[in-house]
């Protein structure tokens, strides 16, 4: 049985330095305790890496873009990875087959979370790297990488620094011009001082000076490449705070005769600034610029990385919290650094930039925001600069709660703590040679004030709805307006049988974000232009929130589209829950939807029933005593499966009794687990189950009588907690099946069910890869359906994860 990963979604972490541009071209970004990679190009995450046991704090490439110049013949590139716990990982990334490779832990871990890493190439095979810690303390290595593939690593500590009480949060390394054995490292922290110190690579590292200017805390340093103007060598040093200034200093190569002389303590040499002595050089240091332009915090400032090793082109990039990215260049005549490009201040969605990154070739910017979210623009202009907005890979920047797929396959949609409601569907790639579908995110049709946990989709006719639950006492209906509609008519336009199904009297465009409140406002087709709200002066206050222009999209969006564009309009609430809702599912012929809250008490545990289309309770199913963590209705509807906290499941029979009524009774409950259980779900085919728990079993069991429930087979257990399962059916003659199984460890497994009557043997037919699998607790499992591959062979599974991923797969089936 082959698996092939079709897609993941994931958001951004939301810290500074988390995000890393490598000369491979390929970008990397912590996502919760994962290293993701992502290609610009096809604007899709290729890989996510396991080996962190705590959020992902920063990453680094080796060589990274500033280096680019020096990987021309590299075969191996390797990434640097710090997490919130002091750990330090190095991987291997092979360009030639794309395969990477855990190299190595790095030994003395800090003791709190790496808070910065930066690098700097020597030579090909040779790099020295510095890493910063909340402990207080800096590391300096010196790293040999291997030549072949697989090789081993020689790693030796050159320095310990402890820089005291105030810890360091930004890092640069550099050659010093002149004398190619000393380094230079810049550190900058919470004392609003950058500190400089003076080393040989393999040697201790010592206090040289330190420069007082910034009244905040330092954000970034980038030390660039020397440069040689007008006969002198000097380094440049960039600096931002979060004093909203950004700083250019400039370390001159002093004469070494002219350092005999006695120097005079005149105002020259005051206004100079500090004198660096590194071995036998010295270097005078002076301000060269001090750059105003930023209304917030400076987050992140680069040097422009170079096409040749001789030149540093004088072009910085910085990013600010206040939602935009400059480009900053000396003027020609006068010298006076101005700022050449904005980009991003129309964002209303971003909350500020966490940072931001040249491409290799420094034709493309990359800004990471606050909502997890990317940003990227192309400069695609020829004469002149022209900065356009790019597709990037988008994703839930918090856990993910829940997923469900639209009631033919044509989408999915997920659910999240980040607040969030979000679908993706594949996107016919025109571009591409072999034509091939890539997924993107196409809307988010609910941006929310809590965390949601639980959504389903209604099946049946006319137009698409959900139903949603978060924190929160109420479930939430939506449905798809106009603009969805035909975006989605679009997406699957090769597929005759969905565009037909756009029901004619959809009256509302789409919907506006409601500014206190948490229900979100319907647009109407038929109603006048926009209100204009120009009185409110621009002020950017949280009353204000911009007017939404749904439009239909006819290539995958961007944040800022999705962020407003894409919501969709709240038709009904559900109120009679005493808790925050828990669980959500829908029968197979979209007439009643079931839901349950969290509850420590009988009362509240009771699962309710809703109509569908009059959205009355109809039903108040009390059977367990703690929260019901999952439902579930059987293929043929007659069935109501419900399993708990309690250690118990639960099977409720239901039966229509003309339109309004609905008799149910409960047919069987009994304790299956010694553990709380997570999961359950129906064979399409029979009147079996599974049932999975906290004590690492999965168990089936079978419906036999309108009373009893029999226990068929218990799989053998399990390494970790069994927290999601989804049940396919392959071959109703044979009851043959696959139960996909989702690990707490975030590893799945593919278990062969089958049996004549009723299931008698189970068997594993596959364990996924753990670098296609999410690296936390696999939250849900759903199999895609009706499948929509091109050959009946390949089936699709979709799972989400506490690890903020989404996830597609292709299973081959034998």
């Amino acid at each position: 049985m082959e698996v092939k990963r079709v897609f993941i979604g994931a958001g951004c972490n939301r810290v500074v330095n988390n995000v890393s541009w490598g000369a491979s071209g390929l970008l990397s970004f912590g996502s919760q305790n994962a290293v993701a990679i992502f290609d610009p190009k096809t604007a899709q995450i290729l890989t996510t890496l396991p080996g962190h046991k705590a959020s992902v704090n920063c990453t680094l490439w080796l060589p990274n873009s500033k280096f680019a110049f020096k990987a021309k013949h590299m075969e191996q590139h390797f990434l640097l990875s710090g997490d919130a716990e002091g750990v330090i990982i190095l991987w291997e990334y092979s360009l030639v087959d794309a395969k990477w490779r855990y190299v190595l832990q790095v030994p003395q871990a800090h003791k709190k979370g790496v808070t910065c890493i930066t690098a700097i190439m020597v030579s090909q095979e040779e790099a020295v790297f510095a890493s910063a810690s909340s402990d207080g303390t800096v590391n300096v290595w010196e790293i040999v990488l291997p030549s072949t593939r697989g090789g081993d690593c020689k790693l030796s500590c050159s320095d310990s620094l402890f820089v005291g009480q105030k810890p360091m949060v930004a890092l640069s390394l550099a050659e010093l011009p002149g004398n190619s054995k000393q380094l230079v490292l810049g550190m900058g922290g919470l004392d609003s001082k950058i500190h400089l110190y003076c080393g040989e690579r393999n040697g201790k590292f010592a206090r040289a000076c330190e420069l007082k200017a910034h009244t905040d805390w330092i954000r970034s340093l980038d030390l660039s490449l020397p440069v040689y103007v007008n006969g002198e060598t000097s380094l440049l040093l960039v600096s931002s705070s979060q004093d909203k200034g950004i700083r250019i200093w400039k370390m001159t190569l002093q004469d070494s005769s002219a350092n005999n002389k006695k120097q005079q303590t005149s105002l020259a040499s005051y206004i100079k600034g500090p004198v660096l002595v590194a071995g036998s050089s010295s270097y005078q240091i002076s301000m060269e610029a001090l750059l105003i332009g930023h209304e917030d915090w400076v987050y992140s400032v680069e040097w422009q990385p170079p096409s040749t090793e001789c030149f540093q082109p004088q072009s910085i990039l910085s990013a600010s919290m206040d939602k935009t990215m400059m480009i900053w260049k000396p003027e020609k005549t006068t010298g006076i650094w101005m700022n050449v490009v904005t980009v991003g201040e129309l964002s209303h969605c971003a909350l500020g930039f966490y940072g931001g990154h040249w491409s290799p070739n420094a034709d493309s910017i990359l800004a990471h925001g606050y909502g997890g979210s990317f940003h990227l623009w192309r400069n695609v202009g020829v004469d002149f600069d022209d900065w356009k907005p790019q597709k990037v890979p988008s994703g839930h920047f918090a856990a993910v709660s829940d997923i469900a797929w639209a009631r033919c396959g044509e989408y999915m949609m997920s659910v999240s703590h980040d607040q969030t409601t979000r679908v993706f569907a594949p996107w016919l790639n025109n571009t591409s040679s072999e034509n091939e579908e890539s997924w993107h995110e196409i809307a988010r049709p609910q941006v929310h004030g809590h965390d949601i946990n639980c959504v389903t989709v209604i099946k049946g006719k006319g137009n698409h709805r959900f139903v949603c639950g978060a924190d929160e006492k109420v479930a939430r209906v939506f449905e798809s307006p106009l603009s969805f509609l035909k975006t989605l008519s679009h997406v699957t336009s090769d597929d005759p049988s969905f565009s037909a199904d756009i029901p004619a009297d959809v009256q509302i465009l789409g919907a506006n974000m409601s500014a206190l409140g948490l229900s979100q406002k319907p647009i109407y087709v038929q109603a006048s232009t926009p209100t204009d709200r120009s009185n409110t002066e621009g002020f950017d206050t949280l009353e204000t929130v911009p007017e939404a222009v749904p439009v239909v999209l006819t290539e995958p969006p961007i944040e800022e589209q999705l962020a407003w564009h894409t919501l969709w309009p709240e038709t009904h609430k559900l109120y009679g829950h005493g808790n925050e809702l828990f669980a959500l599912c829908c029968d197979h012929h979209g007439k009643l939807v079931a839901s349950s809250c969290k509850a420590q008490s009988a009362p509240v545990a009771e699962i309710w029933l809703w109509q569908v289309g009059t959205w009355k309770s109809v039903g108040r199913l009390q059977s367990h005593s703690l929260t019901v963590t999952q439902m579930e209705f059987s293929h043929d509807n007659q069935y109501l499966l419900a399993v708990s906290r309690d250690r118990h499941f639960s099977v409720f029979r239901i039966d229509h009794k003309g339109t309004d009524e609905i008799n149910y009774q409960l047919v069987a409950k009994q304790e299956a687990h010694k553990r709380i259980i997570w999961a359950c779900s129906w064979n399409p085919f029979g009147q079996e189950f599974a049932t999975s728990s906290r004590d690492k079993t999965v168990k089936i069991w079978a419906v036999e009588t309108e009373t009893s429930v029999k226990l068929l087979l218990t799989l053998p257990t399990f390494k970790s907690s069994v927290t999601s399962l989804s049940w396919l059916g392959l071959d109703s003659h044979g009851n043959r099946g696959l139960l996909a199984v989702g690990m707490e460890n975030g590893l799945i497994e593919l278990w062969n069910l089958n049996g004549h009557l009723s299931v008698q043997n189970a068997s594993l037919a596959v364990k996924f890869d753990p670098f296609l699998c999410h690296v936390s607790t696999v939250q849900r499992l759903s199999w895609r359906s009706p499948q929509k591959s091109k050959d009946s062979e390949t089936v699709q599974l979709a799972s989400c994860g506490a690890d903020h991923c989404v996830r597609i797969f292709r299973v081959k089936v034998t």
